[in-house]
């Protein structure tokens, strides 16, 4: 019999494979389908290999795709090592193969250029999402991204892949000749973004909430008896008056947000509350992990 290990790391790579090539497919179904036919460039890299695509249409989107990731990925070799490297050369490859020769039995959409966007967009989420579930990257921004991490570790990341996305929307729209391309391309970065949270974290979210009252077990038992949530009390001290007090931490579906708010201030109108979004809630009365 062959070791535990050996089982599990087998068992893993297959699930790296297939996760990273169905990824790609969907990706490149966005691509063939939706994205590429109305002349949509989503940002990042791919959204540059459907500009120079357009302005040398013998080099396929895919090709084009591969050559932007080159000068990156020979970086990323340098600063990321060469495991990451690699892993992202398989990726980018394999998805160059799937937009170029693997996906052009698909047929092509040339309707409404909003729902290319919406449904292209959606596809490229999904695909990218599939592909980051098991460590892999498509390479680009993301490249970048872990670049500007090591570079720059206080720099707001978000904001600067945000001003390379939006420069290759606007270099879209240069090219293509109309502020609409421009347009239908941030439609396009927001629709993948979203599904591709949606994707990772599901659609569990939930929203957590500090609550600081001195009905704090008022507050905690009504909770119970009219929302069925439970809740974890932290001890804690006023940082003026030093008196002691419990917070009350307590996570809720969005729908019973407003209800546990109103039942707050019910009990308590002078209750300090701290609210935060939650990306994902595990757990009894949720969901398990």
């Amino acid at each position: 019999m062959g070791h535990p290990d050996q089982g599990r790391k087998y068992r893993e790579g297959l699930l790296d494979l297939l996760f990273t090539a169905t990824g790609c497919l969907v990706l490149a179904l966005g691509m063939q389908m939706f994205i590429a036919p109305n002349q949509i460039a989503p940002g990042g890299a791919s959204g540059l290999a459907v500009v120079l695509h357009s302005l040398i249409p013998a080099v396929g989107i895919g090709s084009w795709s591969f050559f932007v990731n080159i000068p990156l990925l020979l970086i990323g070799l340098k600063f990321l090592g060469w495991a990451f490297t690699l892993k992202t050369l398989g990726t980018v490859v394999l998805m160059s193969v799937m937009i170029d020769y693997g996906v052009q039995w698909a047929p092509v959409y040339r309707g409404d250029v909003l729902l290319a966007c919406l449904f292209g967009g959606a596809l490229l989420g999904a695909g990218m999402a599939l592909v980051l579930m098991r460590g892999f990257t498509t390479g680009g921004t993301d490249i970048l991204s872990r670049l500007f991490q090591l570079k720059f570790p206080y720099v707001q990341l978000g904001r600067l892949l945000l001003l390379i996305d939006l420069f290759v929307i606007a270099l879209s729209a240069v090219v293509f000749g109309t502020i609409e391309t421009a347009l239908y391309g941030v439609v396009t970065v927001f629709t993948c973004a979203r599904v591709i949270d949606t994707v990772l974290y599901g659609l569990d979210t939930g929203k957590l909430l500090h609550i600081i009252s001195a009905a704090h077990a008022e507050i905690a038992r009504r909770l119970m008896d009219e929302l069925g949530r439970g809740c974890t009390m932290l001890k804690a001290a006023g940082g003026y008056t030093r008196t002691e007090t419990q917070v009350l931490l307590v996570a809720v579906r969005r729908q019973q947000y407003v209800p546990l708010r109103r039942l707050v201030h019910e009990i308590d109108p002078k209750a300090f509350i701290i609210v935060s979004d939650s990306t994902e809630v595990l757990g009894l009365g949720f969901k398990t992990a």
